[in-house]
């Protein structure tokens, strides 16, 4: 890999007895289920021959734990780096989206049309989490020159992320990303504000015969990427 490229590892952490009742977790601490654990450790020995060279993750149980089993075939540390925390829910936290509909059904209703500037009670809205996220990442990158890095984080917050990274509708973001447990999103920055998405929402490691990773495109890349251009 170029050294004038950082390449990040932006990571979901693994599944949830919450997620899997397909309920609200978004500040609120759980620990990864047996499933998750197993969809990480598939993923760390995907990722065990790369050259990473830091862990960062949100602060949260499941995100720690995440990283950790990513981290330790590097015998790295993991960095909390607060952040990158996912979105809070307010008053909705552990509820499910039908509970939440019969309790909240005006909150509900205004969260479908505008998830990004709209926060139920007492939670955040896509923008503020946008807010302190962004930052986070963009201070990873220009610590991390030419590093290869691995970052864990959340749904909402990483399909936020690319969302703003990429030029997408922010205000789209649920309907247009998806984000599944453990998946594996790959961008290479070339500086701070220049991002590639390489690889999106990937999970090919939940069978023992994982793909490998994509090399950084040299390529088809517009002429600010690469010396010669391309399509």
């Amino acid at each position: 890999m170029s050294s004038e490229f950082t390449r990040i590892y932006l990571i979901r952490h693994g599944a949830t007895r919450l997620a899997a009742e397909d309920r609200f977790a978004g500040s609120i601490n759980v620990p990864l289920s047996d499933e998750g654990r197993g969809q990480v450790a598939r993923l760390a020995r995907r990722l065990s021959g790369e050259k990473i060279t830091r862990v960062y993750a949100s602060p949260l149980d499941r995100t720690m734990e995440t990283a950790r089993i990513l981290a330790a075939p590097h015998a790295l540390p993991v960095e909390p780096r607060d952040g990158l925390r996912e979105i809070s829910h307010g008053r909705w936290e552990e509820l499910t989206r039908k509970e939440v509909d019969e309790r909240f059904p005006e909150e509900a209703a205004e969260w479908e049309k505008d998830p990004f500037t709209f926060a139920p009670e007492g939670g955040e809205s896509g923008l503020q989490v946008t807010a302190r996220a962004l930052p986070a990442l963009i201070e990873i990158v220009r610590s991390n020159p030419g590093g290869r890095v691995i970052v864990a984080s959340h749904k909402a917050t990483i399909r936020l992320l690319l969302s703003t990274l990429l030029g997408f509708d922010p205000r789209r973001y649920r309907d247009n990303l998806d984000q599944s447990p453990a998946a594996l999103n790959v961008v290479d920055f070339k500086d701070a504000t220049r991002a590639r998405l390489t690889l999106f929402n990937d999970t090919s490691h939940y069978t023992e015969t994982g793909l490998a990773i994509p090399a950084v495109p040299a390529n088809r890349l517009s002429a600010w990427w690469g010396e010669t251009g391309g399509a």
